[in-house]
């Protein structure tokens, strides 16, 4: 289906002849894009175009889907040709419908790219054509022009610039969740309670360095050290675990949580909670929001001097070896070196009080496994080279991805807001894929601020792939599908495709809304 709208296929001499002045001016350059995933259903992980630069040989990452064949991308070179396939494009669809005029469907099937105006050959309008065959050109120049605006008619830097957190807000939402925090720490250590031993551990988004639009939100760990446990994966998920001790001569702290053998996840998670209420009563303008069915988290409310949300989460902390289900995650081998990865899988991990889902309810006592911490790290030191984004390095755009596509999520169920279709979807889908891109874009050249256009669209691509073959691997547990039906179903799946494909062919006018 075509989004733009433009107008009945023009004659057949007139597509002929501007299809002709692209072979004859920018066939060594141009950049064919499929507009169909070229994964079956049944594939592990789709791959990602290149952005920014290639190397010097021009090569390109293989797909590691078995039995798929290579796929390497064609990059667009230089104005001349995309001026050329702009013309073409014109020359058979005619002329397009303002984006800012369109409406997309609320429902229906994915949308393919039909028309996009990144489009190397020109056809009729909403007519599907085969995936174009293996080519390899030399690496492009820039694809955004000096003034910073993308050629698909919006402009990143001007979206990240009204998205980017003001210092005087920054440093007011932490001063006042800081003192909210520091008060339940106190209360926790004080009382004669199993959490007297917590400590604090600073996740999420705004300690990442990756918030966008306001510092409402925050994400907090109150972790507690345990020791001795015996570990029981539930159902072979790779993620849940049944929490087991094993015998102590000195005694076990949190024996009044057992359900016989094992740590009950519900039992502790609702005295944690009970004890946050109760401190949260001296403070003024703070109260606990409702507790949410499946959530791990209690969540708070600070109403003044502005809203903000603060998310507070019990964590046992195991400085034991990760699970055998991690083996073959945190593939930053080739994109943060072998040395770094030794050094993270060093760090101690963390189990949360998450259910995992049973059929249409919930197993209330199992633990899901959290590294957010480890995320953090990586996202702090993102680069293959160390001196990436600092003063005297080279500045990559891979934060700015990420927050756009964070933001083209958070806008979108803004949106949709009165439909449940998005309601499952959450930032951290959009965080994993984007660990996958940086692992197959490993390369600081691949993310080059000028190609920030580019490298977002890749992400996006990626994460379209993602939606339609229904699978995104869990960046830690590779066995553990975050898209598989029993997580997410295929309606609300197709349903976020089609809008994150209307948004793309449009130049996201939801963009537009800020």
């Amino acid at each position: 289906m075509d989004h733009r709208g433009g107008k009945a296929t023009r004659t057949a001499s007139k597509a002929a002849t501007a299809t002709s002045k692209i072979s004859a001016q920018g066939v060594k350059g141009l950049r064919e894009e499929p507009s169909e995933s070229p994964f079956a259903p049944g594939a592990t992980r789709p791959n990602s175009r290149k952005c920014g630069a290639v190397g010097a040989s021009g090569s390109l990452l293989r797909s590691s889907i078995p039995g798929s064949p290579e796929r390497p991308q064609v990059r667009a070179r230089g104005a001349r040709a995309k001026k050329a396939l702009l013309e073409a494009e014109d020359a058979v669809e005619g002329q397009a419908v303002p984006a800012a005029k369109l409406e997309p469907p609320a429902a229906g099937p994915p949308l393919s790219r039909a028309s996009s105006r990144r489009r190397g050959s020109a056809r009729a309008a909403g007519e599907h054509r085969p995936p174009p065959e293996p080519m390899e050109f030399p690496s492009p120049g820039p694809l955004v022009s000096a003034s910073g605006a993308a050629p698909g008619g919006w402009n990143p830097r001007a979206v990240l610039d009204k998205l980017r957190l003001r210092r005087q807000e920054i440093s007011l939402a932490a001063e006042t969740v800081n003192k909210v925090v520091d008060h339940l720490l106190r209360g926790l250590k004080s009382c004669d309670s199993e959490f007297k031993d917590v400590g604090l551990l600073r996740t999420g988004s705004y300690y990442e360095h990756v918030k966008i639009s306001a510092p409402n939100e925050f994400d907090i760990m109150f972790k507690l050290e345990v020791s001795r446990i015996q570990l029981e994966e539930y159902r072979n998920s790779g993620a849940y675990y049944f929490v087991k001790f094993k015998r102590n001569p000195k005694g076990n702290p949190l024996s009044p949580f057992l359900e016989g053998e094992i740590l009950s996840a519900s039992k502790m998670l609702l005295k944690f909670r009970k004890i946050i209420k109760k401190e949260i009563e001296n403070i003024e303008d703070v109260v606990v929001q409702r507790k949410k069915r499946g959530s791990p988290a209690v969540t708070l409310l600070i109403r003044k001097p502005k809203e903000i949300s603060v998310d507070i989460t019990l964590a046992l902390e195991l400085n034991t070896s990760w699970p055998a289900s991690t083996k073959n995650g945190l593939p930053v081998k080739d994109w943060l070196g072998t040395k770094v990865r030794s050094s993270l899988r060093q760090q101690p991990f963390y189990l949360v009080p998450k259910h995992a889902k049973e059929g249409n309810g919930f197993q209330e006592e199992t633990w899901r496994l959290s590294f957010s911490h480890i995320e953090k790290d990586i996202l702090k030191s993102h680069g293959q080279s160390k001196t990436c984004c600092e003063i005297n390095g080279m500045k990559c755009c891979r934060k700015d991805c990420l927050k756009l596509m964070k933001y083209l999520l958070e806008q979108l169920k803004i949106k949709f807001e009165n439909r449940k279709e998005l309601d499952k979807f959450s930032s951290y889908h959009v965080k994993t894929a984007f660990f996958h891109v940086c692992t197959q874009e490993s390369q600081d050249s691949h993310w080059h601020t000028r190609d920030l256009e580019l490298c977002f669209d890749n992400c996006v691509a990626y994460f379209l792939q993602c939606l339609k073959i229904e699978h995104l691997e869990h960046y830690f547990i590779p066995g553990f599908n975050l898209f598989s039906r029993d997580q997410i179903d295929k309606i609300s799946k197709e349903f976020l495709s089609q809008e994150i494909e209307y948004e793309r062919n449009n130049g996201f006018p939801v963009f537009h809304k800020l």
